[in-house]
């Protein structure tokens, strides 16, 4: 009996193919797109599982409470001393606790060959806690000191594919280490996928003495605490535990003991989509993974209300057949199971379409999302989802069809009598109704989107991003070549100015507090970014002044003044801040005493969607600067700038490689995870319009089809071609209409709900309803008027011979 149902199936198709060609068409694109978004939504809910301790693994964090608001904010960087506090005293709550720095950009070298790469400083039991896959050597690399383990793109850069275990290697033309190991590759979807080596943790405590002499300094904030919990207990369990292991040692540190720092696990399965931005939680992450599932189940749902539209407009001419059958004894569920076959039948060969599709449009859709996946083809449950997704995918779209269709009488259908009704239409206009307004909320959605992400674009950056590149001092060669660099560099004639900077223009990279001036409320635990500069660094980014004056050689106490920002001035309250004195006392060391010199306009230094941090910008006196930065001239190209600051580089600094950023760049790259977002909605909108079009042209199609000799009398009777297009196109634009005007109200809502996670955002227009409205009915008339216009110039001879 199933043979023979699928053989009627495959006939029907094959009777029908313009209608045919639609539904498999649109069912292919629709499944396509849910599982092109399925694999997305895997691969976020699967970062780091590839770690096989993921269960285990958290990151230690401390929450700190404002002294007079309360508000709690969680803080990432931990003291040397909590390590050595978690390993005496609650060593029996974890496996391993594992001291790390932060990423860290050094120079390795082997023999000639020198090459920057990302990695971490971590204490020995790291490997064995992120379960690293070895290739060469074992886990147990990291006993020695002095030794090193590389990923395996970085050992083939280095040794090719030979095994390089206990060859010898420097970090940073200064640190004489031995390759110990080689792991495979992370990959993209973890936490660590740019680790291309990993060092000891004593081996970054030597060649940083002050880290040492942090042992006992609980105020000193600067590595990372990873750990795996032991496998009798849990992670709230262990944070209950953990919870005073820091206010306890703070006797001495009267200043940190009033934040209440309270120690906690941050499991490996929340860093990804329940994170913390600037010490706050993120829910960001989630709402982007809710949003392209949304739209990945309408864009499905679509699909099915096309096959539901079409196979029930045909319901007429399938009226005999059902009459026959049931009057030579076919019961219903006989009926509702030849249509639930021919669902099935036109559902499997979406899929298998759909399979194609996906396969096909991979690579874009990897480049699209910033993402690597792939399809899962030996995954056993990959088609076990699949052999449930074409059945639950059957039954939705065959239901009402099967249900509708088996329902009908046959001694009317046989006697002749049988009318479908003047509302059988009914449930098909709902249909297109649905179908559009999920297909207009979605382009108002998108224009929303990029229309957000262009405020944050577009906000005045407060600096001069153009021809500003950024070179990190990665080797202690660097050191005492200050003066030098910036006359060469000069001297090339494509360059305006050079100075040095502690942290990128595009980042805060220290913060502190113990700030005092005059009118500071005592009880304000102040917190400022910091940053320490050269001489020269105004003129280099192009700082914006509103008051005063910049940094000048000219005057000698100018290394004891500072430049502060706008949200800076706010933050202390100063009406009249230009010589105002600013004290600071950095934890134990002496008070040292500013003066403001100036006030620069905000720049935005990290997220453009936050607002502004208050900043302080002073000259560097001993502290170690990390980055200098160079300003190419307005009037020259950077391709032909480049090789003339390279070769500065490599005359002055031969063991660096020259390697550089543009601030443009590195600013572009805080707009990346919107953007995925944002293209892979519009994408999806699109699709989502086009399967929409799919079923009007469908429908237009039947419509015309069945008034085939109404269309043959009017056009006796005088109607024009317009008279007649009209005639078959207002119906469509009703439904448009209505379609608009429920779409409109819930688009505003959900996305003014959207945006008020932004502290600046941009305004919902009226144009947007418009511009959409517009669009929609142009789309909706340019697919109906095809088979409209077809059918009015048809000839009324042929359509009323019979007649």
């Amino acid at each position: 009996m199933i043979k023979n149902y699928l053989k009627v199936a495959w006939r029907n198709l094959l009777k029908n193919k313009v209608s045919s060609l639609i539904n498999i068409g649109g069912l292919a694109i629709g499944m396509s797109v849910t599982i092109l978004i399925s694999l997305w939504i895997w691969d976020e809910f699967s970062f780091d599982t590839y770690h096989q301790n993921y269960e285990r693994i958290a990151q230690v964090r401390t929450w700190l409470f404002d002294p007079h608001t309360k508000d709690p904010y969680a803080n990432s960087s931990m003291q040397v001393p909590m390590v050595t506090e978690l390993k005496t005293n609650y060593k029996d709550n974890f496996k391993h606790i594992v001291m790390a720095s932060w990423d860290v950009d050094d120079i390795l070298s082997a023999g000639d060959k020198k090459l920057s790469r990302t990695g971490l400083f971590m204490d020995p039991g790291a490997p064995d806690m992120l379960t690293l896959k070895m290739i060469y050597g074992s886990r147990s690399g990291l006993k020695d000191p002095y030794s090193i383990m590389l990923s395996q793109s970085t050992a083939q850069a280095f040794f090719g594919d030979s095994n390089p275990v206990n060859q010898v290697m420097k970090i940073n033309n200064k640190l004489n280490v031995k390759v110990t190991g080689v792991y495979e590759d992370l990959p993209l979807n973890t936490q660590f996928k740019d680790l291309k080596f990993i060092s000891p943790a004593d081996l970054w405590v030597i060649d940083n003495p002050w880290i040492k002499q942090a042992s006992t300094d609980w105020q000193n904030h600067f590595l990372k605490i990873y750990v795996e919990i032991s496998p009798n207990t849990d992670f709230e369990k262990v944070s209950r535990n953990i919870k005073d292991a820091e206010i306890k040692n703070l006797s001495n540190f009267k200043d940190e003991a009033k934040l209440n720092p309270q120690v906690f696990l941050h499991p490996m399965r929340d860093w990804h989509l329940h994170s913390y931005k600037r010490g706050f939680a993120d829910s960001g992450p989630m709402q982007m993974v809710w949003l392209i599932g949304i739209i990945g189940t309408f864009v499905l749902l679509l699909a099915c209300i096309n096959f539901m539209n079409l196979s029930t407009a045909r319901s007429e001419k399938r009226a005999k057949e059902i009459g026959v059958r049931k009057a030579i004894g076919s019961m219903r569920k006989q009926l509702i199971g030849q249509f639930y076959s021919e669902s099935f039948l036109v559902v499997l060969l979406s899929f298998l379409a759909s399979l194609i599709l996906v396969r096909l449009s991979l690579p874009w859709f990897n480049n699209l999302s910033g993402k690597q996946v792939m399809m899962p083809w030996q995954n056993v449950y990959f088609w076990l989802a699949c052999t449930g997704f074409i059945f639950i995918t059957s039954i939705i779209a065959g239901s009402y069809p099967a249900l509708y269709l088996s329902s009908f009488n046959p001694v009317k259908v046989l006697k002749g009598t049988f009318k479908v009704g003047r509302f059988a239409a009914i449930p098909r206009k709902a249909l297109v109704v649905v179908q559009f307004t999920v297909s207009v909320a979605l382009i108002i959605c998108t224009i929303i989107v990029y229309r957000q992400i262009q405020v944050a674009k577009n906000r005045p950056v407060g600096y001069t991003r153009e021809g500003l590149v950024m070179i990190e001092k990665k080797s202690s060669d660097f050191d005492g070549k200050y003066d030098l660099l910036r006359s060469e560099l000069k001297n090339t004639g494509v360059v305006t100015e050079m100075s040095e900077s502690f942290g990128k223009v595009t980042e805060i990279a220290s913060g502190n507090g113990g700030f005092t001036w005059r009118g500071k409320n005592p009880n304000l635990e102040d917190q400022f970014g910091t940053l320490p500069v050269t001489f020269e660094y105004g003129k280099t980014i192009g700082w914006q002044f509103v008051n005063g004056r910049d940094f000048s050689r000219n005057f000698i106490t100018d290394s004891s003044g500072i430049v502060i920002n706008e949200s800076a001035v706010k933050y202390m309250g100063l009406k009249n801040p230009v010589g105002e004195e600013v004290s600071w006392k950095f934890q134990d060391q002496a008070v040292k005493h500013y003066k403001i010199l100036g006030v620069v306009k905000d720049m935005i230094m990290e997220s453009p969607y936050a607002p502004m941090y208050p900043t302080i910008f002073m000259i560097k006196g001993h502290v170690p600067t990390s980055l200098i930065n160079i300003k190419i001239k307005p009037n020259v190209s950077a391709s032909k700038a480049l090789p003339k600051i390279e070769a500065v580089f490599k005359k002055l600094i031969p063991s660096a490689p020259f390697e550089y950023k543009f601030a443009d760049d590195e600013y572009a790259a805080k707009f990346a995870a919107e953007e995925h977002i944002g293209r892979l909605a519009s994408v999806f909108a699109g699709l989502a319009i086009i399967i929409s079009c799919l079923g009007l042209f469908g429908l237009a199609s039947f419509m015309a089809e069945q008034r085939v000799k109404e269309i043959g009398v009017r056009k006796v009777l005088g109607a024009s071609v317009f008279n007649l297009w009209r005639l078959l196109s207002k119906d469509f634009v009703l439904l448009v209409m209505i379609s608009l005007l429920i779409a409109s109200p819930l688009a505003y809502y959900f996305m003014n709900k959207w945006l008020q996670h932004y502290q600046f955002r941009t305004e919902i227009s009226w144009w947007v309803f418009a511009a959409t409205a517009a669009g929609a009915f142009l789309i909706t008339l340019f697919t109906v008027s095809y088979q409209s216009i077809r059918a009015a110039l048809e000839n009324p001879v042929k359509s009323l011979r019979s007649e």
